[in-house]
């Protein structure tokens, strides 16, 4: 009897101590991530009018942070860096609460949120903007809490230029950063932004803003340019017909993910963006030592499914729904459709 009863406590003690070092290696994955993968995004939290061939919505959240921050939710810790104003509905607090996303950066002036209009044609590849009131955003200036200047990852979203760079040169702690530009800046605030970008990792823009910003009409010639001016991850967006990351190594290419139908596509670009960014800070991508080209080949492929996503329905409603289960689903579709 004392004999098995050695032998069960021996086996409790391997158990415990089995179940021990599960639970320490378990708490140190969280500890790292709770430390190390936040992302901090910077832009605009806005409402948007939209008209789509599908129908007309008057008055919806919006704005690039908003997208960027509840697409990167689904990967990694957000933190946004945002101004509204004191018109800002407690249900749409609560929807990005609700992704755990931290709105200690999110600033409440006088006076209204930033306000978008437009109208889609009826193949939704132009747009005709009708109205935009800048509102409190006009004078935006970022301000950045404490435990967000330690985060080692950083996000800016389309603003000034030299706002940008007044963000970056907060952070203390950057693993992985970068954002991304538009037409206005590039034309008008050129020796800024170059400035900026300089000192990126990466940048996200369209076909046309990157043929605008390197002055060529070839895509790969253009991104040459690009790379040249700091960032050395280049991913060139190209609506539906998918994206392309540019790095000194090599080209990755991958479709546009074909939806049956396309209710909204405002806010995809930002959230292929949050996907794409919110992906490598879940992995803890970092640019110093050996790099795997692949995980961010991933990064792309999740880029384009969360842009897809967000096509589905007006706005952000399809956030109030989605699951990781089905992104990661989505992800495996694009995997079998571009095997060979």
């Amino acid at each position: 009897m004392k004999v098995g009863m050695n032998v069960a406590k021996n086996e409790l003690a391997q158990e415990i101590s089995l179940y021990l070092s599960m639970a320490r290696t378990s708490l140190a994955r969280v500890l790292r991530y709770n430390k190390t993968m936040s992302l901090v995004v910077v832009g605009s939290v806005a409402y948007d009018g939209v008209e789509t061939p599908h129908g007309k919505v008057e008055r919806m959240l919006g704005g690039a942070c908003t997208y960027i921050a509840l697409s990167a939710s689904y990967f990694t810790p957000s933190k946004i860096v945002a101004v509204v104003g004191d018109d800002f509905d407690p249900a749409d607090r609560a929807l990005l609460d609700s992704r755990g996303i931290d709105l200690a950066g999110l600033e409440v002036a006088e006076g209204k949120t930033f306000f978008w209009q437009g109208v889609y044609s009826d193949d939704m590849n132009d747009r005709t903007t009708l109205r935009t009131d800048l509102n409190v955003f006009a004078t935006f200036s970022p301000k950045l809490p404490d435990t967000y200047k330690t985060q080692p990852y950083l996000f800016l979203g389309n603003i000034q230029p030299a706002l940008q760079k007044q963000v970056f040169s907060q952070m203390s702690s950057l693993r992985f950063c970068g954002g991304d530009t538009m037409n206005f800046w590039i034309n008008d605030f050129r020796a800024e932004l170059l400035e900026t970008i300089a000192d990126w990792n990466f940048l996200l823009i369209n076909d046309s803003e990157a043929k605008l910003l390197s002055g060529e009409s070839n895509l790969r010639k253009a991104a040459a340019k690009i790379m040249a001016m700091g960032p050395k991850n280049l991913v060139i967006k190209r609506g539906e017909y998918g994206a392309m990351l540019f790095r000194p190594d090599g080209l990755f290419m991958v479709p546009g993910y074909l939806l049956d139908s396309v209710f909204d596509p405002t806010g995809a670009g930002d959230c292929f963006a949050g996907g794409f960014v919110g992906y490598l800070a879940e992995k803890g991508f970092d640019l110093q030592g050996e790099i795997d080209p692949h995980e961010l080949h991933r990064a792309v492929i999740y880029g384009s499914v969360m842009g897809s996503f967000c096509c589905e329905k007006f706005g952000v409603d399809r956030f109030r729904t989605l699951t990781r289960q089905e992104i990661d689903a989505r992800f495996e579709e694009f995997r079998t459709f571009t095997a060979f």
